[in-house]
This record gives C-alpha cells, sequence and structure tokens, in this order.
C-alpha cells in the first residue's frame, strides 16, 4: 500500500470524495455530507489530505483540518478528521486504522492538542474504528452539532 499526501481537489481525491458522499446520502437519505470544504483547509501546516493507493488504484481516504475555538464549538489546538473512507472492495485491510494513525502523528507533530471527528449514528463501522482507536464521546461541534443523528468523538494528541 502506498500512502501519499495530495491536495483536497487531487482528481483522484475528488472521485473518492464523491463516492463516499453517495454512500453517506444512502445511509442517510439525504444529499450527503454539507459541511463547507476548501482545499487550503487542508494545505500544510494547517491539514493534511492522504490517498492510500493499491497500485494505480485510490482506495482509500482521509484528512484532517485544523480548528481553533468558535462559534462551531471547536476548540483551540484542534484537528477534525474529515473523509476518512475505503472503498467497499479495499476494506477489512486494516487502511483505516493505518490511515488514522498516520494523520494524528501528522496532527501532532504541527502542534495540534486534540484529534476531533463527527460521525453518524447509520456509521456502526466508524464508531467502531474510533472507540477502538482511542476516541471518546465528546460535546458535539461543526456543521451537524444539532442534527439528532450526529456522534461527535475526541482524542488527546498530546501527553
Amino acid at each position: 500500500m502506498d500512502i501519499r499526501p495530495v491536495p483536497f481537489d487531487h482528481p483522484d481525491a475528488v472521485a473518492l470524495n464523491d463516492r463516499v458522499q453517495l454512500e453517506y446520502a444512502e445511509r442517510y437519505q439525504d444529499e450527503g455530507d454539507i459541511t463547507p470544504l476548501d482545499p487550503a483547509m487542508f494545505a500544510p501546516p494547517l491539514g493534511l489530505y492522504l490517498l492510500a493507493y493499491d497500485g494505480r488504484l485510490p482506495v482509500a481516504t482521509g484528512g484532517w483540518r485544523g480548528q481553533e475555538e468558535n462559534e462551531w464549538g471547536y476548540s483551540d489546538g484542534d484537528a477534525e478528521i474529515k473523509r476518512m473512507y475505503v472503498v467497499p472492495e479495499a476494506r477489512g485491510r486494516g487502511l483505516s486504522r493505518v490511515l488514522l494513525a498516520a494523520l494524528e502523528d501528522d496532527a501532532r507533530l504541527r502542534g495540534r492538542t486534540r484529534m476531533v471527528l463527527e460521525t453518524g449514528t447509520k456509521q456502526p463501522e466508524a464508531v467502531s474504528l474510533y472507540t477502538s482507536a482511542g476516541y471518546e464521546p465528546c460535546a458535539k461541534f461543526g456543521h451537524y452539532r444539532f442534527h439528532e443523528l450526529s456522534l461527535c468523538f475526541a482524542k488527546p494528541l498530546l501527553g
């Protein structure tokens, strides 16, 4: 497996983002995740976006973007996980754990103090991944902080 940093608007990243959006739309019977995202949010040192390739095929993706205390419920030093996704044909191989660890390591190296993420009640696989990796429920934040199907988790990066 080859894991590479890429811009959020890289063609392979866009293709996988389209796939994850379709999965969100199917699971939640809506338009997918409408959280506003901009490629600059993932540009180092403010964030990082990774793609995992199996040969020449992109099979997994994930990124983090820095956050500071604001009206959306974030805290100073937060790094927010976004767009974690493994294509169905590559699931069960531990790619999400490898990507998650790489994102945590990078955020930690860049001085972020807490990794946060939002997922939903209709994504039990994601909840299982994050809780088994040491994430704990936290106060809701972000675009879906008032949505009943939203679940938010956090993990300290320092100490």
